[in-house]
């Protein structure tokens, strides 16, 4: 098996709170600004955290299993009340 050349890839990842768990910046936005501010069509806001990681890897799928693997060993998020979201991987050149 030969080796693969690296890449560099850009991952975007968003770290939501389950729809269970409170969400006190989306309860804030929603109560304290839309509301008063003329915007009472809009239901719910949920809050995240939006992660933007270069990194290199043999191809995209590699790539987005490294940044899971790492957001899961490393503790980046609570899974029992966050969800992980890979919304894209980038080759960049």
């Amino acid at each position: 098996m030969g080796l693969e050349e690296l890449k560099d890839f850009v991952v975007e990842v968003v770290l939501t709170n389950k729809e269970k768990a409170r969400d006190p910046t989306g309860e804030s936005i929603q109560r304290d600004l839309l509301a008063k501010k003329g915007y009472s069509m809009i239901s719910n806001v949920r809050s995240g955290q939006y992660l933007k990681i270069s990194l290199e890897a043999e191809n995209s799928k590699k790539a987005e299993e490294i940044i899971t693997d790492m957001c899961n060993e490393l503790r980046i998020f609570n899974p029992v009340t966050q969800d992980l979201h890979i919304l894209n991987v980038t080759e960049h050149s």
